[in-house]
């Protein structure tokens, strides 16, 4: 049996890191379709009554040579993580762009991040990653506690373009916050009650920017390590925008 520290070990454990499980019917057999997508297994329930759906997954999976895996209903749940939604299938991607912070500065010598503190709702981290995507940001960190999860949902909203944009995990983000500064990077947190127009700032090479969630803002923990708080001036009294609508302004900055 492997050791924690031995290479096989190491190597393995890398590898489950990229995984990532998507379930749901519509989810699933959109991501057995995508060609772009590499593919480790496809997890069915026994239980599962015949469908066009079902054999349509089952089609395309022996088609790519993916291999199918058959469960009770229980433990099929337990892969999926959620027995109320996954409707008997899950999905194993290889998710390449899933990287830790180390991984991600060892490739990039600058940088402009967005960093997600405490954002929940699946749609608005769909359109952040979609936004960040297609416009001037290399990678988002995202956390594994207090945010949303990877999900169909985000997925869906995402266009797809999840799978484009390097994600990086993170179990505290202040450490990562820590780490990326001592590259060094600068970090920016965004407040409608900042003075400082987030236009008017000489971004350095390596960049962060920091969101937090529209009713709290960005954690004490994480304000602390910023360096500037900027703002987006707005007209006619309105007071704040969307989150994914700021990281959208920010991303073609």
């Amino acid at each position: 049996m492997p050791t924690p520290d031995s290479a096989e070990y190491l190597a393995k454990k890398a590898f489950y890191d990229k995984i990532l499980t998507i379930y749901g019917r519509n989810a699933v057999l959109e991501a057995l379709r995508d060609e772009t997508l590499t593919i480790h297994k496809l997890h069915l329930s026994r239980s599962n009554q015949a469908s066009s759906q079902l054999k349509k997954m089952q089609t395309i999976a022996k088609k790519r040579n993916i291999e199918i895996v058959y469960h009770d209903k229980a433990a099929l749940s337990r892969i999926s993580k959620n027995a109320k939604q996954d409707q008997g299938v899950a999905l194993d991607l290889i998710w390449e762009q899933y990287v830790d912070e180390e991984a991600f500065a060892a490739n990039h010598s600058s940088y402009r991040l967005i960093a997600l503190d405490g954002i929940h709702n699946p749609q608005n981290l769909g359109m952040i990653i979609r936004s960040c995507a297609a416009g001037n940001i290399d990678g988002i960190i995202l956390p594994a506690k207090n945010s949303a999860k990877i999900s169909p949902l985000v997925i869906k909203a995402s266009a797809g373009t999840l799978f484009r944009i390097p994600i990086i995990k993170t179990n505290d983000l202040a450490a990562t916050l820590r780490f990326f500064k001592q590259q060094p990077a600068a970090l920016y947190t965004l407040s409608s009650h900042a003075r400082q127009n987030y236009r008017d700032q000489n971004y350095a090479e390596r960049t962060i920017f920091i969101l937090g969630n529209e009713s709290e803002g960005v954690s004490q923990e994480v304000e602390k390590l910023s360096d500037l708080s900027i703002a987006i001036p707005m007209n006619r009294g309105v007071e704040s925008l969307n989150v994914a609508v700021t990281a959208s302004l920010l991303a073609f900055l």
